[in-house]
């Protein structure tokens, strides 16, 4: 006995070829699709920017340029830094833009903390030049800093520094005083290769808001790639 055949309304037989009205509606259909997918495409390229910019004011990256590092940070080492970790506000400033009784000097605010003792940073110097410098924070606000005796001392103490190419051959401060105060808000930086480096002993301590951020991690080239130990 044959078998019957039979056909759903509004459907096409299996294996035959689709139907003007199949076709016409797919026609129909690719406008709203192009749209879509140009929405789509937009919305993924503004987001991979808002990613691409979002991460650009966290981490730069910075060459370093000379030997005043040496020897843990190399001529030509590429770096990343974190430019948020020192992020601040002066609380009295906002608080002023308020009606009501108005606040005198500085009350700043870390998101994360100030810069530390140890701390290898990028920082913008108080000497002519365009380029960044790298240094390590010696001191702190309120520390004293005497240089002698191939020592570096903070606080009156020796500070024990394996880190150093060598022992330094100079004297700060080099005007009689025993020791120099590191002023509020600003810090106290010195190369690692002590008698080449171009930092606070020469150009004075750095305003906190001239520094860029902490170096995290080499990245090139292949034998330096790693964290950076502070």
């Amino acid at each position: 006995m044959a078998r019957k055949h039979y056909d759903l309304p509004g459907t096409a037989p299996l294996g035959a070829a689709p139907t003007d009205d199949v076709a016409a509606s797919k026609d129909e259909e690719r406008p709203g699709g192009a749209l879509r997918f140009a929405r789509e495409v937009l919305e993924t390229v503004l987001l991979t920017a808002l990613i691409f910019f979002a991460v650009r004011a966290v981490v730069g990256n910075y060459v370093v340029d000379g030997h005043s590092m040496d020897p843990n940070l190399q001529n030509g080492e590429y770096l990343f830094v974190n430019r948020a970790v020192y992020f601040h506000f002066d609380r009295n400033t906002l608080l002023n833009v308020m009606p009501g009784q108005q606040h005198q000097g500085q009350d700043t605010v870390y998101l994360f903390h100030p810069p530390q003792r140890g701390d290898i940073v990028v920082l913008n110097p108080p000497v002519p030049t365009d380029k960044p410098y790298v240094k390590r924070v010696i001191g702190v606000a309120g520390d004293t800093i005497a240089i002698h005796d191939g020592q570096v001392y903070v606080n009156g103490a020796v500070l024990k520094e394996p880190y150093i190419a060598q022992e330094p051959r100079y004297v700060y401060p080099n005007n009689g005083s025993a020791a120099f105060t590191v002023p509020p808000g600003m810090v106290f930086v010195l190369g690692d290769n002590r008698n080449n480096s171009n930092d606070s002993h020469i150009f004075g301590p750095v305003s906190l808001n001239e520094i860029v951020g902490k170096t995290v991690a080499a990245y090139w080239p292949p034998d330096d790639i790693g964290l950076i130990r502070h």
